[in-house]
C-alpha cells in the first residue's frame, strides 16, 4: 500500500491560519509559526473581551442611571431598592436608556420608587 502524505491538509491548515493573521504586522502575517502564536493569542483576547463587554456596559448603565438619580434627589442604590419594593422590573440597560432620552419618564419613575420608600 502506498504511503499517504498530508500536504494538501497540512497545507489548508496553515492558510486557513495565516488568512486569520491577515493584516498582522511584519512575521505574523507572513510566517506560520509566529501567525499561530498571534492568532491563538488574539483568540484569547477575543473571547476576553466578550466577557469584558458585558461587564462593561452593565457598569455604564449604572452610572447613567445613577447620574439621572441624583439629579431628581436619590442615589442610585435607594432608586433600585424603591423600584424593586414598588414592583418595577425594568433592566438597567432600558432605565439607561430612559434616563439619557426621556428625563420626566425617568422622574416619573423616581416618584414611584420614592412612594414605595415610604410605605
Amino acid at each position: 500500500m502506498a504511503r499517504v502524505k498530508g500536504a494538501l491538509a497540512t497545507r489548508k491548515r496553515r492558510n486557513k491560519t495565516l488568512k486569520l493573521a491577515k493584516g498582522y504586522f511584519g512575521a505574523k502575517s507572513k510566517l506560520f509559526k509566529t501567525a499561530k502564536e498571534a492568532v491563538m493569542k488574539s483568540g484569547n483576547y477575543a473571547y476576553i473581551g466578550r466577557r469584558q463587554k458585558k461587564r462593561d456596559f452593565r457598569r455604564l448603565w449604572i452610572t447613567r442611571i445613577s447620574a439621572a438619580a441624583k439629579i431628581n434627589g436619590m442615589n442610585y442604590s435607594t432608586f433600585m431598592n424603591g423600584l424593586n419594593k414598588a414592583g418595577v422590573t425594568i433592566n438597567r440597560k432600558m432605565l439607561a436608556d430612559i434616563a439619557v432620552n426621556d428625563a420626566k419618564g425617568f422622574a416619573a419613575l423616581v416618584t414611584t420608587a420614592k412612594k414605595a420608600l415610604e410605605k
